[in-house]
């Protein structure tokens, strides 16, 4: 049993990580004009309170709310993502001022990601 358990768990431990990811954080937190955003959704899919989000490489259709303002806590933008293997993206909203109520989206830095196998092309 200790034998078929261990061949079991070296199974599921041999296999290339390929996700990449996608956080709502700033990367370079010296930029004023951009704030956080909560990933909302991915292709459809609900991630919310989840961090970073694992995403398959792709176009993807992420929804992303935006940092509150004084007229709508829940403003969101909906973007396409082409998501490549095995990278992080820091995804920000960009205000023209900290009372502006819009927002657009935009990624503040991509990085592979540490450990990442990207697959094998096909």
């Amino acid at each position: 049993v200790a034998a078929a358990a261990a061949v079991t768990l070296g199974g599921g431990a041999s296999g290339a990580y390929h996700s990449s990811q996608i956080v709502g954080d700033r990367y370079f937190k010296t930029n004023i004009d951009t704030y956080p955003v909560s990933i909302n959704e991915v292709d459809g899919r609900s991630y919310i309170g989840r961090a970073p989000v694992l995403v398959d490489p792709g176009l993807r259709k992420v929804v992303v709310q935006g940092p509150p303002t004084f007229v709508d806590l829940m403003l969101t933008r909906t973007i396409e993502l082409d998501v490549k293997p095995c990278m992080r993206y820091y995804l920000v909203a960009v205000k023209a001022s900290p009372l502006d109520n819009d927002f657009s989206v935009r990624i503040d830095f991509e990085e592979p990601v540490a450990g990442c196998t990207p697959p094998l092309p096909k």
